[in-house]
């Protein structure tokens, strides 16, 4: 924890009062914890990085199969491609992941923060390394207030140089998403790298480098805006992690065969594992606090210490405000866990992502733009025929090349002129085709005169497959005589 700032009080009349407004950081020392929530932890660590680590390999239609490629503003997801037209795409995307939150909070606190948020998840990748290096608590204690020597520097020299590595690996996957991996790997072995890719590699691994290995706790506890505002998100029935005073206090030390309920003691032993184990450093008998990032890593802590006591499991645990005011049976917590707030939650999610799917699975795969020149509006007012010149462009959006065909309709004896048709389209391309619409001057009206272009596309491997059909409105503009 950090160490409380002390003011000079004592002051004599018209001196100067120094006041400190930061508190000097005490490192804090984890201590490993093993349990059913430290198993959890470490299964979405594992699953966390093995997503994040392997899906940049994986290859779909001969590319990477997932790849954010920013140089030509095209994102592949699998089977998907997705365009700067489909950012709406995007916006769903994070509106799921706010009502995640807000529903995830709302039941049980901060399961995101505790099991899967980046800092938390690198956070314990470092520190599994510092234990297999330098050992445990005690351990590091005891070589931190060694004398620098051959030992210590060997052990520190080693515990960074794999920081560093585990950190480097970590940016060059990241830029992998934007950059084809595999394609970058090779440059990293020729020389051949990049130089935004070199900073950015650098960048993302300085970041985690910093902040799993040095900065820690402090990120959770200053930088994130999270823990600042998670406690709107609570309400009395929301499932926190709780030390149960009443069961507990008052806490003393005693012996494993000690009648403590005899001495009028609590079964806290006031062994302070639970402080040892916290990654943040707090005192959760103290209550919930900020900095309390719901790992649970307390609750694993003392259960096994009261097994070892011979106490009922449970003195810190999972359960509600009102549950612990109330001293309310598990079942009773769990149906309240089911009430109108966390109800309307999951509704508006479920609600948003079938809606997301509906409307991704039933995404045409072409996208037309008209854009009509302004500059060639009419070609010539003494002319018995007005032209107008259009610029179409066309995107593929899927990875099948198609033959596109385009008409255009709305006004009478339209003739329509373009270069030669069907136009092939590779997939996931796109292409601007300039088109000229010639209409009578007898047939429209000076002003703008509204018209529709018909794009047809049909997949180039299969000519009789049904044809996807787009319709695009313009309009024609005649210039009415001076």
């Amino acid at each position: 924890m950090d160490a409380p700032v002390k003011l000079n009080t004592q002051t004599q009349p018209g001196e100067a009062v120094e006041q400190v407004l930061y508190e000097v950081r005490k490192k804090i020392y984890p201590r490993a914890v093993t349990g059913v929530f430290a198993a959890w932890r470490w299964f979405f660590v594992l699953a966390t990085q093995a997503v994040f680590y392997g899906l940049p390999w994986l290859t779909w239609n001969d590319r990477q199969a997932v790849l954010f490629d920013l140089a030509a503003r095209k994102f592949y997801i699998f089977g998907l491609v997705f365009w700067p037209q489909d950012i709406v795409y995007l916006t769903v995307l994070l509106i799921i992941s706010a009502y995640s939150l807000f529903l995830f909070t709302a039941v049980a606190g901060r399961l995101w923060c505790g099991y899967a948020c980046p800092q938390t998840v690198y956070t314990e990748l470092f520190m599994w390394i510092e234990r297999k290096v330098e050992g445990d608590r005690m351990a590091r204690m005891k070589l931190d207030k060694q004398p620098f020597g051959a030992r210590k520097f060997g052990l520190k020299a080693t515990k960074h140089g794999l920081w560093i590595l585990l950190a480097l690996w970590t940016g060059f996957t990241f830029v992998g998403y934007f950059t084809p991996i595999r394609a970058q790997w090779g440059e990293v072995w020729s020389g051949a790298l990049g130089p935004w890719q070199t900073f950015w590699i650098l960048f993302y691994g300085f970041a985690t480098y910093g902040n799993a290995g040095w900065m820690r706790e402090q990120v959770c506890k200053y930088m994130c805006p999270y823990a600042r505002f998670q406690g709107v998100m609570f309400d009395p029935n929301t499932l926190i992690i709780t030390y149960d005073a009443q069961r507990g206090e008052p806490r003393g030390a005693r012996s494993r065969s000690a009648d403590h309920k005899a001495k009028g003691l609590g079964d806290c032993v006031d062994c302070g594992i639970c402080v040892q184990v916290c990654p943040t450093g707090i005192d959760i008998r103290n209550g919930l606090q900020y900095e309390c990032i719901g790992c649970a890593a307390c609750i694993d802590g003392c259960n096994q210490v009261m097994a070892k006591m011979g106490y009922p499991k449970g003195l810190i645990r999972y359960s509600t405000e009102k549950a612990v005011k109330e001293h309310l049976p598990p079942d009773q917590i769990l149906r309240r866990v089911f009430r109108p707030r966390v109800l309307v939650y999951t509704a508006i999610l479920w609600a948003i992502i079938i809606a997301a799917a509906v409307t991704l699975y039933g995404r045409v795969p072409v996208k037309v733009d008209v854009i009509r020149d302004r500059a060639s509006v009419v070609r010539d007012l003494d002319e018995p025929v007005a032209e107008n010149v259009y610029r179409l462009q066309i995107m593929n959006t899927d990875e099948s090349t198609r033959e596109f065909t385009i008409s255009a309709s709305g006004l009478e004896n339209m003739e329509l002129i373009s270069q030669p048709q069907p136009i092939r389209l590779e997939g996931a391309s796109n292409r601007v085709v300039p088109v000229r619409v010639r209409v009578p001057r007898e047939a429209v009206k000076p002003g703008s005169n509204h018209i529709e272009f018909t794009i047809q596309a049909t997949e180039a491997a299969r000519p009789d497959a049904q044809p996807l059909v787009v319709r695009e409105k313009a309009a024609f503009v005649l210039q009415g005589r001076s």
